[in-house]
């Protein structure tokens, strides 16, 4: 103890048996902090060479401040603290679009419909300036603290208190019977619950009779691998290798099933594209590599770098690369980024499109190291995983005015409005086999929606194709469905003109 107590005065070091010598880059930091003339760009140097430090290493290592640790962390955890609804800024107002079941929003009294004006008398919820990310801050809390809602409700001001609870944020958007003996599940992402909504949702379906799968991965952007391995760990019999990861300083670590899975058998198909990444990546390699599933769709993101969140003293976190991953075969998962800009990394995916790979078979073919199967097909490394099955994307519906009326968000509105308005006829609605029958958006829907996009955004909507106007009326009964029945909703309708879904109901035949 002496003589740790000597070598802390000495050095004179924050760090216990530390050197206390700072190198060059701290100096100038500490040095800029504490003489420069101006104090606001003082206090953003730190941020600012530790950003331009790790751009000099990879695409994926980042920096996370202290403010944002806690949404970072919530969003792979599962679930966050707040009041638990779901809501769109219309108009410069706060509008309550859903209300989660048993929240505590629902055990309060809020309603689909009402518009929030104020929190605790004096934050306003509303004006040009309103923020999504204040508005966010102010609504979300600490489990059991309070916050008072001044809710606008069809015309009437109410006060109404509620006390914050933990809200989850489900892994799994659908899973449902989408063919005879057929099952469907739309993973978003691998968050700490995934695994455990992944298992009672695929013992749910094989109860209803289920002995093929889909399983869509488009959109997911990975997360935590271990729940990527233990839903492969389902699919793949014996010991098999899931992934390995390997990296200068990190020795290899095998990723095995270590049980009985509890669909080894059955027929599955595997939907990807250009936005599936890493842990996503993870599972559909190691179903291709061993011949499990079937891939389909786009040659997916292409990350394949392992970080490791490091907490800073300060309250904020690095998360640093420290290893790749690689599926059983050996396919390198990670895109090249060497001499790429941040930004031409970024831009990799528009490149995709402009080259054509998105829309021609012929150019979807990764050219990088070619590996056989144990079947004998043969897969490629390169970066990211080329599906067995190439679908490309639909560029019938591209038009400016259509891009536009989707990018102001004006048919989700549209749609929000449309269901107040017409709440006593949806009320009666109980399934989306109802909502398809008794729902279908005509000539009276569409020459509504022309004219709500023509006031509220100035989009005109005269001159697009009929596929789009058909595209704009299919999409309407699912929002709808997902006013009513929520994602899953959504995705029973939709699916049914997805061109990549069709192909995988056709493949498992």
């Amino acid at each position: 103890m002496i003589i740790g107590f000597q070598l802390h005065d000495k050095t004179n070091s924050a760090i216990f048996m530390g050197s206390g010598k700072k190198n060059s880059i701290q100096e100038v930091v500490d040095l800029i902090k504490e003489r420069y003339v101006d104090a606001d760009k003082a206090d953003s140097v730190s941020q600012a060479v530790i950003d331009n430090l790790l751009a000099h290493l990879d695409p994926h290592s980042v920096y996370i401040p202290s403010k944002y640790v806690k949404d970072v962390n919530d969003d792979l955890q599962g679930n966050f603290q707040g009041i638990g609804i779901e809501y769109q800024l219309i108009n410069d107002s706060v509008n309550v679009m859903n209300v989660i079941k048993d929240g505590p929003g629902e055990k309060a009294g809020l309603q689909v419909g009402d518009i929030l004006l104020k929190a605790n008398d004096t934050t306003l919820l509303y004006g040009k300036k309103t923020n999504g990310a204040e508005i966010r801050k102010t609504l979300r809390g600490e489990a059991g603290s309070t916050v008072k809602i001044t809710v606008l409700r069809i015309g009437k001001l109410l006060n109404v208190t509620i006390t914050r609870g933990n809200i989850p944020v489900p892994s799994i958007d659908a899973a449902y019977i989408i063919a005879p003996e057929t099952g469907y599940i739309k993973l978003n992402k691998f968050g700490d619950r995934t695994y455990e909504e992944f298992m009672q949702n695929l013992e749910k379906l094989q109860k209803q009779g289920m002995k093929k799968l889909i399983l869509d991965l488009r959109g997911n952007g990975g997360g935590l691998v271990n729940e990527a391995t233990a839903i492969a760990d389902e699919f793949l019999d014996e010991n098999k290798l899931v992934v390995y990861t390997e990296g200068n300083q990190s020795p290899r670590t095998d990723y095995k099933c270590r049980k009985e899975g509890l669909f080894e058998k059955g027929s599955l198909a595997v939907l990807i594209d250009e936005t599936s990444a890493s842990a996503s990546e993870i599972l559909s390699g190691a179903l291709q590599d061993w011949d499990r599933a079937t891939i389909i769709g786009r040659r997916s993101f292409g990350k394949g770098l392992v970080q490791q969140q490091f907490q800073l003293s300060d309250g904020s976190a690095l998360r640093l690369t420290v290893a790749h991953y690689y599926t059983p075969l050996g396919r390198n998962i990670q895109k090249p980024y060497d001499n790429k800009s941040k930004q031409d990394y970024d831009d990799e995916l528009m490149k995709r499109y402009h080259d054509g790979e998105l829309t021609g078979k012929d150019t979807s073919i990764n050219r990088g190291k070619a590996y056989k199967t144990p079947a004998g097909h043969t897969v490629y490394g390169g970066g990211g995983i080329t599906p067995d099955i190439f679908v490309p994307i639909d560029t019938s519906k591209s038009s400016v005015a259509y891009t536009r009326f989707y990018f102001r968000n004006t048919l989700n509105s549209f749609v929000y409005h449309y269901f107040l308005t017409n709440r006593s006829k949806f009320d009666k609605i109980t399934t989306t086999t109802q909502l398809q029958q008794q729902f279908i958006p005509g000539e009276a829907e569409w020459q509504n929606i022309k004219s709500t996009a023509q006031e509220r955004d100035g989009i005109s909507l005269a001159e697009v194709t009929p596929k789009e106007k058909a595209d704009i009326l299919q999409r309407m009964q699912a929002l709808m469905a997902r006013q009513l029945f929520r994602t899953e909703g959504y995705y029973e309708i939709e699916n049914k003109n997805d061109n990549t879904i069709k192909k995988a109901l056709e493949t498992l035949k």
